[in-house]
């Protein structure tokens, strides 16, 4: 399947100069939706995984089914001030400006396998700080999947050692 099919892509959103890939025309189509959570599964099944986190929101999207279809539990991770219990924080750079990111001081335990799943892997912030906050709590991240790469964000670069797997590149 040529998942690109099922992406919009929308020039200038959320500000001039940035050319937006929309997932909602994939997620919509049920077909296509399931075939891209098995793709995922597939990329990642050699892996040995405990849990799937997934940054808000979309990585709740893919992190969540992902999870699930691997039989393994979902942390998700959220905007600072969206969880009510005991968190740590990191604050990371976007595409397109700043935000901060926290994760129950309880979701991972030391030494469990963390695969991190995410919409799309653009200048690599977000997921950099996902990394951190896992790492903080003693995780080990054994993977990183994403439906979609722009690899001429180079964001891969910030996830030195971690084994990267996307569906598609752009």
């Amino acid at each position: 399947m040529n998942f690109k099919d099922y992406i919009r892509v929308i020039p200038d959103f959320p500000q001039p100069g940035i050319v937006f890939k929309d997932i909602t025309t994939l997620l919509k189509n049920g077909p296509a939706y399931q075939a891209a959570i098995d793709s995922l599964k597939e990329k990642v099944s050699g892996m040995q995984i405990d849990l799937v986190a997934g940054p808000e929101a979309r990585g709740f999207v893919i992190g969540a089914p992902l999870a699930l279809s691997l039989g393994v539990g979902f942390v998700p991770i959220r905007k600072s001030g969206k969880l009510p219990g005991e968190t740590v924080e990191a604050s990371y750079d976007l595409e397109y400006g700043k935000d901060r990111l926290a994760m129950h001081k309880d979701a991972i335990e030391p030494g469990q396998k963390v695969l991190i799943a995410d919409d799309l892997l653009a200048t690599g912030g977000t997921i950099a700080s996902t990394i951190n906050l896992i790492r903080q709590l003693g995780g080990d991240i054994v993977g990183a999947a994403f439906l979609i790469e722009l690899g001429y964000l180079n964001g891969r670069e910030k996830l030195q050692g971690i084994d990267v797997v996307s569906l598609m590149t752009y």
